[in-house]
């Protein structure tokens, strides 16, 4: 079997918005990378073992007092290095180069020049000696280290791109990692599979097969029950499992109150029906909407679903005999925006009710096949695997399903309210052909009423709004651009059909500074 980890690149994170994509690139090329602290040790980069190493961008200026650095040593590894933005300052300036504050900062599309011969990094990448590129930067290298060579040049900026051939050592000034440099993925590609050496063994099958073997050796003849939830993860998560250890599975599937509508019946119909996996189907929306009464703090709800997850998970598990594991669908992304609250370094936004381990009273170990896949891997497995197109493709669903889309307090009649609302919209964007080509959509209940006029009589009854976005990665989004008579439609049939609706808007805000969800 093919060590799909033995091949990797290290990419040190400075606090970049981008950092993500930088991965997302990497993982596209078929070679496996991991994201860390800027400041991980000399010790642990070793052991890691890399390929090769890519710096970050991030917020500061290497030239203010205390700003982020790496161990220099880092650069006498003999791995190649590529610095993106500052992290292509930081390696001009430990080299003996000159960083300094522009004198027009450069935001948005540029055009880089080429200078003299690219060399092999940038084979393809400048077409008649220029290529688009997206820059994000308010300081520029003014003078290049002892050793490196220009390589590229802005109108704004002297030096865009270094390289030191003989020492692998390459900066850039521009963003390779963004959709707006469009020939930004095979510069990433490039240093990847031909400076640092890489074949490429991070594919869907080889992810599979490793997968398999993992999760064999990690339960033995032990029982796994999985948190079915009829989402993405789960879902792939469900199908991987039972492929390795087959009837040692027993899936449980928590009909939560919270769920999309008929989501229940659609789930027992293509794991218990279809493809034979054990589920074990648990009406507990009482139990959840009780424990969720009073309650308006999004954090708190995410926390009391969890954690009444997790107490439903064990009940059961009590029931099932050999009962070891408790499998969750978690992934990359969960696990790193999850980081900030434990390292400091990164701002939580939310929590991830399944990330952070299990209460220390369960006797459960935590079984987390997709946890180093991001949403995309996720999918290309769920195809390979064999699950129906409709689900692999079926637009993202939080694991507190509605409860964080109610906003405020949590009531069934609330639920009711948005599942029909969310059927209408997800059912019209189908029809008229939306919904491939939207990242994420769902409709948001406002705990608000406003003034109307239905008939010939006043009305006031609650608003909906609806949200649609756009993204490769998750991390950053922009609104869908629906047509009028789309949303027209939409609207139309909701405070149409939906009784306890007046009043359907429609959300424009892009992530940043917005989240996709609303809580």
């Amino acid at each position: 079997m093919t060590d799909i980890h033995s091949e990797k690149i290290l990419i040190l994170d400075f606090g970049s918005q981008y950092t993500q994509l930088i991965a997302r690139r990497v993982r596209e090329a078929h070679v496996y990378c991991e994201l860390h602290p800027f400041d991980m040790s000399l010790a642990a980069i070793r052991a890691f073992k890399p390929n090769g190493i890519i710096l970050s961008g991030g917020p500061k200026s290497v030239y203010e007092e205390g700003a982020p650095t790496v161990d220099e040593e880092l650069f006498e590894l003999g791995v190649p290095v590529l610095g993106i933005c500052y992290g292509m300052q930081l390696l001009s300036r430990h080299f003996g180069g000159e960083v300094v504050p522009a004198g027009k900062r450069e935001f948005g599309h540029a055009e880089l020049l080429a200078q003299g011969a690219p060399g092999a990094l940038f084979d393809g990448f400048f077409v008649n000696g220029k290529s688009p590129v997206w820059m994000s930067h308010g300081d520029h290298v003014a003078r290049i280290p002892t050793g490196f060579e220009t390589v590229a040049a802005s109108a704004n900026a002297p030096v865009c791109a270094i390289q030191d051939v003989s020492r692998a050592l390459y900066g850039v000034q521009f963003h390779p990692e963004v959709n707006h440099t469009p020939r930004g993925e095979l510069l990433l590609d490039t240093f990847v599979r031909k400076i640092c050496g890489c074949s490429g063994r991070w594919t869907p099958g080889q992810i599979i097969e490793d997968a398999v073997a993992r999760i064999k050796s990690q339960v033995g003849t032990d029982a796994v029950i999985l948190g079915l939830s009829g989402g993405v993860d789960s879902s792939v998560a469900a199908a991987l499992i039972h492929r390795a250890i087959g009837d040692q599975l027993t899936c449980v599937f928590v009909d939560n109150g919270l769920l999309r509508l008929a989501e229940g019946d659609q789930v027992m119909a293509t794991f218990a029906g279809n493809l034979g996996v054990k589920v074990i189907r648990i009406d507990a929306a009482g139990r959840f909407l009780a424990a969720l009464a009073g309650e308006a703090d999004p954090e708190k709800k995410r926390k009391i679903i969890g954690n009444l997850f997790v107490e439903i998970f064990e009940e059961e598990s009590t029931r099932i005999a050999d009962a070891r594991w408790l499998a969750q669908g978690t992934i990359y992304p969960d696990v790193i925006e999850s980081a900030g609250a434990k390292t400091g370094k990164a701002h939580s936004i939310k929590s991830h009710h399944n990330v952070g381990g299990l209460p220390a009273y369960m006797k459960l170990q935590l079984l987390e096949p997709l946890r180093e896949l991001f949403k995309d891997e996720v999918r290309a497995i769920g195809e390979e695997l064999g699950l129906p197109h409709q689900m692999v493709w079926r637009h993202p669903f939080p694991g507190p399903g509605l409860g964080v889309r109610i906003l405020g307090e949590v009531k069934k009649e609330y639920a009711d309210i948005l599942r029909h609302a969310d059927s209408i919209y997800i059912e019209e964007l189908y029809a008229a052909g939306h919904y491939d080509k939207i990242s994420q959509a769902f409709a948001v209940f406002l705990p608000v009423k406003s003034v109307g006029v239905m008939g010939d009589g006043r009305t006031y009854e609650y608003v909906v709004a609806l949200r649609a976005v756009e993204t490769r990665d998750f991390m950053t989004a922009g609104w869908y651009q629906l047509p009028f008579e789309d949303l027209a439609r939409i609207s139309n049939r909701i405070i149409n059909e939906v009784k306890g609706v007046n009043r359907v808007v429609y959300d424009i805000s892009s992530k940043p500074p917005a989240t996709i969800e609303w809580e």
